[in-house]
């Protein structure tokens, strides 16, 4: 009987429903025990036990490939977006099998508990689906796909091991580009926040004469073209096209700041991209700068189709840097790159109007030759504490800094507005709807 209950314990790991507790042990010991003639069941058990755990190795075995399962992701991932991704498997035998599958995804999402149950049917196929929201750009490498069958009988398991080893690019959110491109293609910009901005007075920019037709501004009829037709003659302007839009990212150490998994020069690279498209959607020209202690990189201005795959390969490379920006630079550079009057959107972050007043001449410059317009940061974090009440005098420091802090953003804002510099002061998750608004502002307005 020793022996018995020895091979009994080594042979108990294998199965997950016959004697799983220690309960049923003890039920079998105390039979034992006050029965002693039963105590040839627990053999006939234990060989049944091992007749059908060979059973259930044969059918699991037999099949020299009985399971088949691929990996169906995109060709690049978008960051800050949730991509989708697939697991395509394929059931090869004769019978109905349980599969557990993993999917060793790249380490940077820090999830251990990628683990997707299912049940096949011979012959039938599934695709798994699940998604994944990366938040730093750069490239993600993906393992193994692991499947662990089990037959109707569900003793043993059989693993499989697919090599599927790949590595993906995270690139800057052109999901989030691709939907505000189709919600503008649509005309339905407005259920995402834009807002629809009346043009003031005429652009100068004539297309045609025409036939005048009610509800024609009577301003623009023309009365010699009129007089020669016998006809009422009204002059057709169209928007102004091929201005110039040029994106200026900082990468100093200020753009390190997280908020909610992402850096804030993550979500400046997010917001430029959607505005250079919207750019090339009006038939502007978009360029890009990158500047920190040295320049980065320069995309000069256009309107070609392959412009915004151009923006999307250096935005991908884009790292910050943990020094000052160097403004002189940034400034000679604005001058020698961009030769006509352009709108500058500089994307940036001031926590102080100590970090304004360096910057401030170097600004005021680029004013004097183009429409500046200044994107920087509201600190949600400290607002937060603002907002809450304080119970001690710590609290009340505490809050009384903070609100000291978000002040200083406001005065920024005036200060700024003092030198006809434009400004925008938005949250994070609200920078890239604010930043279009005020392009079609500004558009609308012919200030450009």
């Amino acid at each position: 009987m020793k022996n018995f209950f020895n091979l009994f314990y080594k042979n108990l790991f294998l199965t997950n429903r016959l004697f799983t507790s220690l309960g049923c042990c003890v039920v079998l010991f105390m039979l034992l025990f006050f029965f002693p003639w039963l105590g040839i069941i627990p053999e006939l058990v234990f060989y049944s036990f091992l007749f059908l755990v060979l059973i259930d190795g044969l059918m699991l075995y037999r099949t020299k490939k009985g399971i088949f399962a691929k990996r169906h992701a995109p060709e690049r991932l978008s960051n800050s977006d949730d991509n989708e991704l697939g697991i395509y498997i394929e059931n090869w035998y004769p019978f109905n099998i349980n599969a557990g599958i993993i999917d060793e995804i790249p380490f940077q999402f820090q999830k251990r508990d990628v683990w997707f149950k299912t049940n096949l049917k011979p012959r039938q196929r599934k695709v798994i689906n699940y998604v994944l929201r990366p938040t730093k750009r750069g490239e993600y490498e993906f393992g193994l796909i692991r499947v662990f069958v089990q037959s109707p009988l569900g003793l043993i398991r059989r693993r499989y091991n697919f090599n599927q080893v790949e590595t993906l690019p995270v690139y800057p959110s052109f999901l989030q580009m691709r939907k505000y491109e189709l919600m503008a293609i649509s005309n339905h910009l407005t259920e995402i926040g834009v807002k629809k901005i009346r043009r003031l007075g005429h652009s100068m920019e004539f297309e045609q004469v025409k036939n005048y037709v009610q509800g024609d501004d009577y301003r623009t009829i023309n009365w010699k073209a009129t007089a020669r037709a016998g006809n009422l003659m009204t002059n057709n302007y169209t928007d102004e096209k091929s201005q110039h839009v040029y994106c200026i990212i900082e990468k100093s150490r200020a753009m390190k700041m997280p908020f909610e998994g992402l850096s804030l020069l993550d979500y400046a690279i997010n917001a430029s991209l959607v505005l250079s498209n919207v750019a090339l959607l009006k038939e502007d020209k978009a360029g890009l700068i990158t500047i920190g202690e040295k320049l980065g990189a320069i995309v000069p201005a256009d309107k070609r189709s392959t412009q915004i795959n151009k923006i999307l390969e250096v935005l991908y490379k884009e790292k910050t840097r943990y020094l000052e920006t160097n403004m002189e630079l940034l400034y000679s550079t604005v001058r020698r790159v961009i030769k006509q009057r352009s709108l500058v959107v500089f994307f940036t972050n001031y926590e102080s109007m100590s970090a304004l007043q360096r910057q401030l001449p170097f600004l005021r410059r680029i004013a004097k030759f183009h429409l500046l317009l200044v994107v920087f940061f509201e600190n949600t974090e400290l607002r937060k504490v603002s907002e809450q009440p304080a119970e001690d005098v710590e609290g009340i420091y505490i809050k009384t800094i903070a609100e000291k802090f978000a002040y200083d953003k406001k005065l920024i804002v005036k200060e700024l507005a003092k030198y006809n510099i434009q400004s925008i002061l938005s949250t994070p998750q609200n920078l890239t709807v604010n930043t279009i608004n005020r392009y079609l502002e500004l558009k609308a307005r012919q200030k450009i």
